[in-house]
């Protein structure tokens, strides 16, 4: 399993050796233009990078098939790692899920893969209220790791997991509002060294806050709802892989979506999604001023106190996430880069067959993700099961290509119409 090491590899080096006093990005100084470019001329890339990005991944194939889209749709079980809120318009009393997503098919390994369990329950005497849990767990399999040298140097299991509960409730007919809280554990290498640095596994917590709005409408004679979500995921300190005080941010997330469901006739149904998500940690500096020195876009020393710690990385919690809306070194342009779009769709026949598609785009300086997604969903009385597929449309390598990932589902008491 040596393919993995490498993989990791990069992982190990950020985290351990990003307080360099250089560009984090590959991007070189253009003299000529006094501007950064990558090596083949092109603009500079700048993305931002987090330790334990699992948290990101999309947990769940119905989301899978419609390009990662949740924040507004029909509420599931799996609406824990979108936006707890919407939990509250849910319209089951109680729903479980489990999903299953293999890891880097594409490269032959079988035992890396992502499990995701969660649950939740409608409480209260109006059933306004839901309670919540889940659990994530990503196994890495089976590592060698080995030194610069290339000899070995033990084998290890790195894995991750994530356990989180939160709480949704109405505040109004069409309002909702909800909380959460998670613990995290990133195992990576513990008990290896890189540049006799010993690794330990990395712990912290983190919380969710988020809203909802929906409400019935009317459209051309047709009935539906129209709903749209905040949420504001993985609010938590940063965490470390060593004793150093360098640490790094988790990927604290601000989404917005909405979502547009409408019921054509007594068999069929379209539900159209857009979600937008933007990461609220700080975007990595890589300006160079007329003196030659690597400063940030206030023109600041990037290590003014010369500790050998970038400054954007010793910001507090709340001034980060803030902060992280203006500070791009590529100005206000930069910054809509930084969002991330989702687009997403689903017809139902006689709420027992669904047919999904989605697309997902990130701008090319900022990871260069993009991919359709296809899928299908099956419902029979309380028992449900949704596929989803990946198909990449750009050359970044996804690790989910030419891989099918399955959801099951089961909606307890009562039954109104979608998984």
């Amino acid at each position: 399993m040596k393919k993995i090491f490498w993989v990791l590899l990069p992982t190990f080096i950020i985290i351990l050796q990003s307080s360099t006093l250089s560009a984090q990005n590959g991007c070189q100084y253009n003299l000529a233009t006094g501007e950064w470019t990558n090596p083949d001329g092109g603009p500079c890339t700048n993305t931002i990078i987090t330790a334990v990005p699992f948290l990101r991944i999309v947990p769940e194939a119905r989301a899978g098939a419609m390009g990662d889209v949740g924040i507004a749709v029909t509420p599931d079980a799996n609406a824990m790692h979108f936006n707890t809120s919407n939990l509250a318009f849910a319209d089951k009393n109680i729903g479980i899920a489990a999903t299953y997503t293999p890891w880097l098919r594409s490269l032959g390994l079988t035992d890396v893969y992502m499990a995701y369990l969660s649950a939740y329950g409608k409480i209260g005497d109006k059933g306004d209220q839901a309670v919540a849990g889940s659990i994530r767990y990503f196994s890495l399999g089976k590592i060698s790791f080995t030194n610069e040298n290339g000899e070995g140097v033990g084998e290890g299991r790195p894995n991750e997991f994530e356990l989180a509960l939160a709480y949704s409730r109405k505040l109004s007919e069409h309002f909702s509002i909800g909380i959460g809280a998670k613990l995290i554990y990133s195992n990576l290498a513990a008990g290896q060294k890189v540049d006799d640095i010993d690794i330990k596994a990395g712990i912290t917590g983190a919380a969710d806050i988020s809203m909802t709005f929906s409400k019935p409408i009317k459209l051309g004679g047709m009935t539906g709802k129209s709903t749209t979500g905040l949420a504001i995921t993985n609010i938590g300190p940063k965490i470390t892989y060593t004793n150093s005080v360098n640490k790094d941010y988790i990927p604290t997330n601000f989404g917005l979506g909405t979502a547009l469901e409408l019921d054509i006739d007594d068999f069929n149904s379209l539900t159209f999604a857009l979600d937008m998500n933007k990461l609220m940690v700080p975007t990595p500096p890589f300006y160079r001023n007329e003196n030659g020195e690597l400063v940030d876009h206030d023109g600041n020393s990037i290590d003014a106190n010369g500790d050998e710690v970038l400054d954007y990385k010793q910001q507090g919690l709340v001034s980060a996430m803030f902060k992280s809306f203006g500070d791009a070194p590529g100005g206000f342009s930069e910054e809509m880069k930084e969002f991330m779009i989702s687009i997403g769709a689903e017809y139902w026949y006689d709420k027992q067959f669904a047919v999904r598609a989605g697309y997902y785009w990130e701008h090319k300086t900022k990871g260069n993700r993009r991919y359709f997604t296809v899928g299908l969903g099956l419902k029979y009385s309380v028992f449900g099961l949704n596929f989803s597929y990946l198909v990449p449309t750009s050359n970044q390598r996804n690790p989910l290509d030419n891989t099918l990932r399955f959801t099951l589902l089961f909606d307890i008491e009562g039954g109104n119409d979608e998984l």
